[in-house]
């Protein structure tokens, strides 16, 4: 049997916490949540989690200085971060960039978010198998 994929969310509401955690929990991947930037490092160590959804717009410590945080620290510097948050597109794309995080998702969109996280947790797993 497999282990079960490990998300991390990481967002400062926790109504967006916790219908996220409902929307992307099954019987394949285990979501915790963190309400706050603080920490993130030694949980995301502690958890060694398959991805990041982190939100940008977070008082005191941002998602996108807490990307850039996570990128320097070699120990966890591979796993994948995607911005989650409530800005617009653009907006997104231009922070990820920056930040050089694997992707983002718009909050709300549910079909893009079960998409990105599937892209991210699964499809590295269909290019090792190999077909006899």
């Amino acid at each position: 049997m497999q282990d079960k994929k490990k998300i991390l969310m990481v967002d400062d509401d926790e109504l967006h916490l916790y219908m996220a955690k409902e929307l992307l929990q099954n019987e394949h991947v285990e979501v915790f949540a963190h309400r706050s930037g603080f920490g993130v490092t030694n949980l995301v160590r502690a958890l060694k989690p398959d991805l990041v959804l982190l939100d940008v717009n977070m008082p005191a410590l941002s998602g996108d200085r807490l990307a850039t945080l996570l990128a320097t620290n070699h120990d966890i510097s591979k796993i994948p971060i995607v911005f989650y948050s409530s800005n617009d597109e653009e907006s997104l794309r231009e922070i990820a960039a920056n930040c050089g995080v694997s992707g983002y998702v718009c909050k709300g969109n549910i079909a893009a978010l079960r998409k990105k996280v599937g892209q991210y947790l699964y499809e590295p797993l269909k290019k090792d198998v190999t077909v006899n």
